[in-house]
């Protein structure tokens, strides 16, 4: 079982940046994948990025790519977004996932996860 605390959302004015982090816990941690969703009310879930705990592999949604970085602490199980070049469409509830690396890895819809709390992110124009 993976436990999972986010941390870091708030308010940016457009083009600023922030760093959100996820702090996990699990037995075998090395055997999953930490990625970073966000969802609008009334809007489905919308995958961003995602890392390999074991071999720090990562990959991105389009919609992302160039603008936010995952990242890893592996002595602190942390798994981090920076997010830079914010825009107003950013603006989202964000959620740190953890998904077996057999099960998860290389795609963007994770039925079968565990989900942290989610912070909220509000990008101002």
């Amino acid at each position: 079982q993976v436990q999972l605390v986010e941390s870091g959302g708030g308010l940016v004015q457009a083009g600023g940046s922030l760093r959100l982090s996820c702090a996990a816990s699990a037995r075998n941690l090395f055997t999953y994948t930490v990625g970073w969703f966000r969802q609008n009310p009334g809007k489905e879930r919308e995958f961003g990025a995602a890392i390999s705990m074991s071999s720090g592999g990562t990959y991105y949604a389009d919609s992302v790519k160039g603008r936010f970085t995952i990242s890893r602490d592996g002595g602190k199980n942390t798994v981090y977004l920076q997010m830079n070049s914010l825009k107003p469409e950013d603006t989202a509830v964000y959620y740190c996932a953890a998904g077996l690396s057999l099960k998860v890895w290389g795609s963007e819809e994770w039925s079968d996860a565990t989900w942290g709390q989610g912070t909220q992110v509000t990008v101002s124009s």
